[in-house]
Formats: structure tokens, C-alpha cells, sequence
């Protein structure tokens, strides 16, 4: 059921960040508006979901980079869980990828960590009455910079890929593919971001923004 936001009620929001103090600090900036109310504060991006259908936030502002899970991944389940809770997604990277994956995957908005609590507020106003909401200069950048060339299994089998002592018999368990398929997948990306071995292919995508 859509929630009542007849002006004088204030604007709930779940706040998704790590770490611990930065998180805290930030909630408490954002709580000293007067139509602002944090009423949901989690540092790992498995437990989103859970605490939006538990607070009811109209308002989720989700960190890129979170233990446990992404702000991104967690924003494609909310969308399905909590159609009605808007979603901002904050990057201390302004990498292009993001953008577009953020639109993907139903957010309304992508900001940089790095303005004044006054912008972000203004923010998930903005995003309360249905607006985008994008950081400039990320819109800039994005507009200028290609596609992830990387097929969605590539992206599977390099994030399954950052654990360094994993084997390819390892990723291949843990993604039920086949060796050969991982072997495949793996040599394409590397190929793609034009590196040399599967380390430098994370590393690569990661600052792409296209994992």
C-alpha cells in the first residue's frame, strides 16, 4: 500500500552504509531535518531487504560497496519486495558503470558521497515527488564512456573470481557450471578488460564500475 505523505509527515528512510561511524554520523545529519526521519540503519548489504520490510521506508539510500552483498544487488530485490521504497544509491567512486547499473537494476537516483548533507537531503526529496536524481559530473561521464562489454555469467564468474585462493574447480562448484565453462568465461573477460590474468580482470572491472 503506498505510504501517506501528506506534507508535515515526514519522509522515512533506510540508510545502507559501512562503516559503523560514518553511518552513524550521517544518520544523525540527516535526522536533524525537519522532515526527515531514519528509521532503519544497516552496515551489510544482505540485510537490506529485511529491515525495508520491517521499517517501511520511502526512502532507501544504499552504499555501492557493502559486506555480504551490493547496495545494487540488494536494490534489485527491493524494487520487487518494497515496490513503493524509493532507491538512492551512494558511490564514494564515481565510476561510470555505476550509472547505468543503478538504472538497471530500478534506482532513482546515483550520488557521490563526497557533498553536503544538505544535497542529500535535498536528494531524497527529490526522489520522494518521483525525480532522478544523478551527481552531475557522474552523468557526464557516464554519457561518455562505453558500455560493459562483459556478459552477465562473465560477471558472475569474475566476482566468484575474487577470492584468490578460489580454483577454477572452486567457482565452478560454487556457480554449478562446468569447468570448461568457467575456464571459457574467464578467458573472455580477461580478454574484454584487456588484462593478463583474472586478478587484473577484477581489478579492472571493479574500477570500471562493471561489477
Amino acid at each position: 500500500m503506498p505510504h501517506d505523505h501528506r506534507p508535515g509527515k515526514s519522509v522515512r528512510v533506510l540508510l545502507a552504509e559501512d562503516p559503523g561511524m560514518t553511518r552513524g554520523g550521517l544518520a544523525l545529519l540527516l535526522g536533524m531535518e525537519p522532515d526527515i526521519e531514519v528509521v532503519a540503519q544497516v552496515g551489510a548489504g544482505d540485510k537490506i531487504v529485511d529491515a525495508a520490510l520491517t521499517a517501511r521506508p520511502d526512502v532507501a539510500l544504499l552504499d555501492v560497496e557493502l559486506p555480504g552483498r551490493s547496495g545494487l544487488d540488494a536494490a534489485a530485490e527491493l524494487r520487487d519486495e518494497c515496490p513503493d521504497c524509493r532507491v538512492l544509491i551512494l558511490t564514494t567512486f564515481g565510476r561510470p558503470g555505476y550509472l547505468r547499473r543503478a538504472m538497471e537494476v530500478g534506482a532513482v537516483g546515483l550520488l557521490v558521497k563526497d557533498g553536503p548533507v544538505e544535497e542529500l537531503a535535498g536528494a531524497i526529496r527529490r526522489a520522494l515527488c518521483g525525480e532522478t536524481v544523478i551527481d552531475p559530473a557522474l552523468e557526464a561521464t557516464a554519457l561518455s564512456s562505453a558500455p560493459s562489454p562483459l556478459t552477465e555469467r562473465e560477471c558472475d564468474v569474475l566476482s566468484a573470481s575474487e577470492d584468490d585462493g578460489a580454483t577454477v574447480a572452486d567457482i565452478a562448484a560454487k556457480l554449478r557450471l562446468s569447468e570448461s565453462t568457467v575456464d571459457a568465461s574467464l578467458s573472455s573477460a580477461i580478454g574484454k578488460t584487456g588484462t593478463r590474468d583474472r586478478r587484473e580482470a577484477v581489478r579492472e572491472a571493479h574500477q570500471r564500475g562493471w561489477l
